[in-house]
């Protein structure tokens, strides 16, 4: 089995794992849902594979970051499918340059998700906090706008578009 099936195979095991947690209705009726959603485990915790899944997304994303546009083609296509693994594994944001840029990858592997508009409020929040946090944000989102897909998936831009209107400071919304 290749280095690659075999990140494959772990991703999607850890994706079936975590899938009954993500596909878990919430009582919306309940007035005390979203404390108790905050307040309540966090997904990997409660199903206990908090250091598989981080280091699982550690090696996509240097898979990533090294691949040709074939690796991180499959790379994407692999996260497209494995949609409670990414609803749930993020790894600590710290507000430097690098892990900036980590999370930065973490969005263009991604691909947008399920829906482009999730991608543009957390990129314009991510933006806001690193540059109160004094990262040169620019360089940045160019360097990983180049590793990005080109597919428009939405009709809203590709992630590489977003990522590029980003980097000349304009919102990445529809505005």
């Amino acid at each position: 089995m290749t280095e690659l099936a075999d990140l494959e195979e772990r991703v999607a095991l850890i994706d079936l794992r975590i899938e009954p947690i993500a596909t878990r209705p919430v009582d919306l009726t309940d007035p005390d849902w979203a404390r108790k959603v905050e307040e309540g485990p966090r997904p990997l915790d409660e199903a206990g594979i908090r250091p598989e899944a981080e280091a699982a997304l550690r090696e996509v994303l240097s898979r990533y970051e090294e691949g040709g546009e074939d690796v991180r083609a499959a790379l994407r296509a692999l996260l497209a499918r494995c949609h409670s693994f990414c609803w749930a594994t993020t790894l600590p944001l710290e507000l430097t340059a690098k892990g900036f840029r980590q999370r930065l990858l973490e969005m263009s592997v991604e691909d947008q998700g399920r829906d482009a508009r999730d991608l543009m409020v957390a990129l314009n929040a991510l933006c806001g906090q690193a540059r109160d946090a004094g990262v040169d944000i620019g360089p940045l989102l160019l360097d990983v706008a180049e590793l990005s897909s080109d597919v428009d998936r939405y009709a809203m831009g590709s992630t590489r578009d977003v990522l590029l209107r980003a980097a000349r400071r304009r919102p990445v919304g529809l505005w």
